[in-house]
């Protein structure tokens, strides 16, 4: 009787298995599915380069903003870039991975007070190929007590990132 219900039981979890369909499966994007990704940090009362770093991410590099413009609320990051070194691209092509998926359902595109105690902020915009809906940019506070815990440790990610484009 044993081997009967351990037959039937297995029978049932191998037709589940198999199932399953690839189209059932919900896929989690993938650096191929963006059509690019800009991170960086801003500081407004600073001094130099590495007040204002910016970098865009597509699929297959790495690029450096050159104008160093301060990031506002109004309107996207409009930034020229210059390419950097694929040994650069490697080290944070995974960045994408740590996109809190919580964004998406903010309402507004400042959270927290970025740079408003001189603690600079956080910029970071994302554009699917074919899904509007998951594409935005927002700016975000260097302060964690400014910050949803939920975001604290992508803004900490950013800027390790940015430490190992500049090493």
């Amino acid at each position: 009787m044993k081997n009967i219900v351990f037959g039937i039981v297995a029978v049932l979890l191998l037709l589940v298995i198999t199932s399953c369909d690839k189209k059932d499966q919900i896929a989690e994007p993938q650096i191929g599915d963006l059509d690019y990704f800009v991170f960086g940090h801003f500081y407004g009362k600073c001094g130099g380069e590495g007040c204002i770093e910016i970098y865009r991410l597509d699929g297959s590099s790495l690029m450096e903003d050159t104008t160093d413009v301060y990031p506002n609320a109004e309107t996207a990051y409009d930034g020229k870039y210059i390419p950097l070194a694929n040994e650069k691209f490697e080290l944070v092509k995974d960045i994408v991975d740590f996109f809190p998926d919580s964004l998406y359902s903010e309402t507004e595109n400042i959270i927290g007070s970025p740079d408003a105690g001189d603690w600079g902020g956080v910029y970071v915009e994302i554009r699917y190929k074919e899904d509007a809906a998951k594409s935005g940019f927002w700016l975000l506070d260097q302060n964690s007590y400014n910050l949803p815990d939920v975001y604290n440790k992508f803004v900490t990610r950013i800027n390790e990132k940015i430490i190992l484009i500049n090493q």
